[in-house]
């Protein structure tokens, strides 16, 4: 009778990077995430995030953060949030357990800080308030060009993004 040969373990571009990264002292602990929004049921999409992020924890002996990316709150539900927990739980039942990170965290709890974030980055002239309309977007996309605000400066660009903060610009302006 012949032995059958153990295939071996999968492999994809992440896990090499994440390995290598373990490997030279890179990184010496792996935290990986799962972001969804709370604006609905999850779907098999999110279904293979969950695997993916919640795999790589677990062959790296890491934790994935569940983290609600809760950015639109006339659309999120208490609801939403309890039944994606549950299906994450479900879905890690028995193999990534004890790589689930806690409670679930929210987005919304850090703007202060990513705000500031993003003000460093437009001072630093790596991020700029773009007016081009969704469609004009596109379109520059497809040609390979850079929008025309682009090249505002890094005192107008903050001018304008602490305007759009204080609520003086409507929505999807």
């Amino acid at each position: 009778m012949t032995e059958l040969a153990v295939a071996p373990a999968p492999t994809d571009f992440i896990r090499e990077v994440v390995a290598e990264d373990l490997r030279t002292g890179k990184h010496t602990r792996i935290k990986t995430r799962f972001p969804p929004e709370p604006n609905g049921y999850l779907h098999i999409g999110h279904a293979k995030s969950i695997c993916l992020n919640f795999g790589i924890a677990h062959e790296f002996n890491g934790i994935c953060n569940v983290r609600m990316d809760d950015t639109n709150p006339t659309k999120e539900e208490t609801e939403y949030v309890d039944s994606i927990m549950e299906d994450v739980h479900w879905l890690v039942d028995g193999w990534g357990d004890k790589n689930l990170g806690g409670a679930p965290l929210y987005t919304s709890d850090y703007f202060d800080r990513l705000y500031q974030f993003a003000l460093d980055l437009i001072d630093k002239g790596k991020a700029y308030v773009d007016d081009m309309t969704a469609e004009e977007t596109d379109e520059f996309r497809r040609l390979g060009k850079e929008s025309r605000f682009r090249n505002r400066s890094s005192e107008e660009n903050r001018d304008l993004f602490e305007r759009m903060k204080a609520g003086e610009f409507p929505d999807g302006t």
